[in-house]
């Protein structure tokens, strides 16, 4: 699996709206809408169904929102990187300015599970999440994203 076939670079956006968990969801759901035709209604109902059961902050500033659609034909993503970091009750009581969303089929198993590994094995490089909050284009940030995995292969 690679990071260029879960994400599109239309699905990349640098974020100075969100001010809270709630609102960094509803923008996720509306670029999701944007990028790959996802009714942004029902994507913001999952991820806050999802988020309901405990956050998806998984520390050092990076939430990994995730959430089963119904219609969906293979999991894609949509990265943010926020200007300004927002509590987002994360394990480490850091909030966050990078979040990573994943959306997967309802039937997507096992591929669901290896797209949140390999996201999370991704974003667990300090370097690479350093030169990601120091580009604020979100073209230079699907470059790095997407590049950072055939480096970590190399």
């Amino acid at each position: 699996m690679e990071l260029s076939k879960l994400l599109k670079p239309e699905a990349v956006k640098v974020l100075t709206s969100a001010s809270s968990k709630k609102r960094l969801m509803q923008d996720i759901s509306e670029l999701a809408d944007q990028a790959y035709g996802l009714p942004a209604g029902p994507v913001l109902d999952a991820l806050l169904a999802r988020e309901s059961l405990g956050p998806t902050g998984v520390g050092h500033g990076i939430a990994l929102p995730h959430a089963r659609l119904d219609g969906l034909a293979s999991v894609v993503g949509a990265f943010v990187l926020l200007d300004k970091p927002i509590d987002f009750n994360a394990v480490d009581r850091q909030p966050v300015d990078i979040a990573f969303a994943l959306f997967a089929p309802e039937d997507a198993g096992v591929e669901h599970l290896k797209a949140l590994a390999l996201v999370s094995r991704t974003l667990r490089n300090a370097s690479l999440c350093a030169k990601l909050r120091a580009n604020p284009n979100p073209l230079t940030l699907y470059t790095l994203m997407t590049s950072a995995q055939e480096d970590q292969a190399a």
